[in-house]
């Protein structure tokens, strides 16, 4: 069967109407008049709560095993009238979305009067994780991504999204334990820890642990710096550079763009 343009686009529209509250308010939307309004704004609501709801106990799902000592579930944000204020606004799947909706969870849960050390590094380390992974996806081809050599044009620039993480607590040796059985909550090592999260090319959040010359390389990468300039302002080695290049693409955290 051969797909008729004019349905295409129509159905792009409805999709677009139900997962875009300001342009389902846009008079250039309300003009076509294709459904009734009411129920279109019940629905696209609906679809919202579902779509937050499977994200929240996805990135937030910590948190979520250590409500029976907080009493605090992260998903009940999406019943608040705080949330309620965000839907007119609200666009699914986009970076300023997620960033408002992982603000709210991180309040509702912050608010508990339970005594867990690492918990703010825990909220902290999740909102991270839902933030990186919204926003819209850049399908690549199948050539793979490599790192230049230094006499290419190509310069690293760091991905918009990548996020670096300074925590107080080694989250890493804790986490596992929080998604075990436990009667009381598992201590987590009291160390300083950096986290590196970016989104993978397949569209996957990856976690890596940094150290301050990953950490180095992350801000100063700004598509501008040839590898010299950037293996001088990181302080390593040239070769180093490159490999440490190699696994932040791998990760999603660094792509590169061509230099002036």
């Amino acid at each position: 069967m051969t797909a008729v343009p004019g349905d295409r686009a129509l159905q792009d529209d409805v999709i677009r109407a139900l997962a875009d509250a300001p342009y389902r308010a846009s008079p250039e939307w309300r003009s076509r008049a294709l459904a009734d309004p009411d129920r279109v704004e019940r629905y696209a609501r609906f679809l919202a709560r579902h779509f937050y709801f499977e994200r929240i106990v996805h990135f937030f799902k910590y948190s979520r095993a250590l409500a029976r000592v907080t009493g605090r579930r992260p998903e009940a944000v999406l019943t608040t009238s705080a949330f309620d204020a965000l839907l007119p606004a609200l666009v699914l799947g986009s970076r300023e979305t997620a960033v408002a909706v992982a603000d709210l969870v991180v309040r509702h849960v912050a608010a508990t009067g339970a005594a867990i050390p690492f918990l703010s590094d825990l909220l902290r380390y999740e909102e991270a994780m839902m933030v990186v992974e919204a926003g819209p996806r850049v399908w690549r081809d199948a050539t793979p991504v490599g790192v230049a050599d230094s006499r290419a044009p190509s310069r690293p620039e760091t991905v918009a999204g990548t996020v670096l993480l300074e925590l107080a607590f080694d989250l890493p040796a804790v986490l596992p334990r929080l998604l075990e059985p436990w009667t009381d909550v598992p201590p987590a090592p009291k160390r300083p820890t950096r986290l590196l999260v970016a989104r993978s090319p397949h569209g996957r959040v990856a976690v890596a642990t940094s150290d301050a010359g990953v950490a180095a390389v992350v801000q100063l990468a700004d598509g501008k710096r040839t590898l010299e300039e950037l293996a001088q302002g990181a302080r390593l080695e040239v070769g180093t550079l490159q490999q440490t290049l190699q696994s932040l693409v791998n990760l999603g955290a660094v792509r590169f763009s061509t230099g002036s």
